[in-house]
């Protein structure tokens, strides 16, 4: 078994080669996933001398970590969004993870990227009667609301749509997609490249200062000193010690995965009658898809913890129980991969973007963010234009941090929560 993103396995990601550091830019961007490489293709297409560093390797973080779902909707549910931000506001951001996988298409037609996009829609599982029962009001919130269609799916339906028994009823939302992500960064990353930004990896960044004259930004990376008018930080849940106002408003959580072997023909289809994207109820949730190859892939927070060799071990013998309670079927199937990954929450559980101290930044897609992270990015670079593109109002939010300090302690309040949400999962 191999202890690596299974989609690292299926494309080559076009390293970026021995680049020197430029000595000067228009714009440097932190992080060479999808929010980063987005900006950057933007920022380039419109005449910047852009520079992306990323301290690792192109899209070497959540970006081609994920189960590959784009989704609508964000983490935050739409009962709950309604009730926290006003109708106005939740459809405004409803509309905008919408808008994100109409962009997200639109991009992958336009750069050629191929990374088996499909518009195959999700399915949402109620683990339990009473989870179903809230799906009908969401629906019901959903259409009335936001003025879109989603469709309960009964029980006795649902046989159309997964090979289980366990489940007692489905949400299912057409306007959903599926995609290979490590496909699309290593497609995205050359698209950036083709409008003429340039991609530093091994360029850990150790501090951004700022000083009263031009250019604004001193970048100081592992490869010297860079100068910059703009600096946005894409960095996300792997945010450092060079964004510590950032640092402290994000709450990483760990997500880990298992891919199978690849499966018969009949077993595959039987599996996933709708090829949808999947994901049931809980706190502690799974996710699940099969793969264009016929692997079943399983995830979820198996633990809260972000990934290390022994909590992503112990995560695929915990996510692998579980598959084969979802399906007794692949009880045999051997397992071909595991890895974990770490998604950037927030405290109100909601995507923000905007600037701090002249730096600009996008973080807490909560793992929504295959089509909103490269969305913003667009919308970064086109509010860094003076575009009236870059107006959405995920841009304008208030961030507030954790209070009391929390993010100095997340490592153990994480496993605290991890374990709160598990007896939440057994008693609701």
């Amino acid at each position: 078994m191999k202890r690596s993103s299974y989609w690292l396995d299926t494309v080559d990601v076009e390293a970026a080669g021995a680049a020197s550091l430029p000595s000067r830019a228009d714009a440097v961007i932190i992080g060479a996933g999808l929010t980063g490489l987005s900006a950057a293709r933007a920022l380039a297409k419109r005449g910047k001398r852009t520079v992306v560093l990323e301290a690792r390797t192109i899209g070497w973080g959540a970006s081609s970590r994920n189960g590959g779902m784009v989704l609508t909707g964000l983490k935050l549910e739409p009962q709950a969004m309604v009730a926290k931000l006003g109708l106005d506001d939740a459809r405004a951001l409803d509309a905008i993870s919408i808008r994100a996988i109409s962009s997200l298409e639109q991009l992958v037609r336009d750069e050629r990227i191929d990374c088996d996009f499909a518009r195959c829609g999700h399915l949402a599982l109620a683990s339990k009667p009473s989870h179903y029962e809230y799906f009908k009001r969401e629906a019901a919130l959903i259409d009335r609301a936001f003025g879109r269609r989603v469709r309960v799916v009964p029980a006795l339906e649902l046989r159309a749509e997964i090979g289980s028994n366990i489940y007692h009823g489905g949400l299912l939302d057409e306007a959903s997609a599926g995609v290979n992500p490590a496909k699309l960064v290593a497609g995205l990353a050359r698209a950036a490249r083709a409008a003429g930004a340039a991609i530093v990896e091994q360029a850990p960044v150790v501090s951004i200062r700022q000083g009263a004259g031009a250019p604004r930004f001193t970048v100081t990376t592992g490869h010297g000193d860079i100068a910059a008018d703009v600096v946005i930080a894409a960095t996300g849940a792997y945010t450092g010690v060079e964004s510590p106002w950032l640092r402290k408003r994000i709450i990483p959580i760990g997500s880990y995965v298992i891919a199978t072997e690849p499966l018969s023909p009949d077993v595959a289809s039987s599996l996933a009658p709708g090829k949808r994207m999947m994901f049931d109820s809980k706190r502690f949730l799974h996710y699940f898809r099969v793969t264009p190859d016929r692997r079943m892939l399983f995830g979820g927070r198996a633990s809260f913890v972000p990934e290390t060799d022994s909590t992503t071990k112990r995560s695929a013998e915990i996510l692998r129980r579980d598959m084969i309670e979802v399906y007794p079927q692949l009880a045999d199937a051997r397992i071909d991969y595991a890895w974990g990954g770490t998604i950037d929450f927030t405290a109100d559980m909601l995507p923000h973007a905007g600037v701090v101290d002249s730096v600009h930044y996008a973080v807490g897609y909560a793992g929504h963010g295959v089509a909103l992270s490269a969305y913003v990015g667009a919308q970064l670079a086109a509010a860094i234009a003076g575009s009236d593109e870059g107006t959405d109002p995920i841009l304008r939010r208030q961030f507030p941090a954790p209070a009391f300090g929390v993010h100095r302690l997340v490592p153990g309040l994480v496993s605290t929560a991890g374990a709160w949400y598990r007896f939440l999962d057994m008693v609701s």
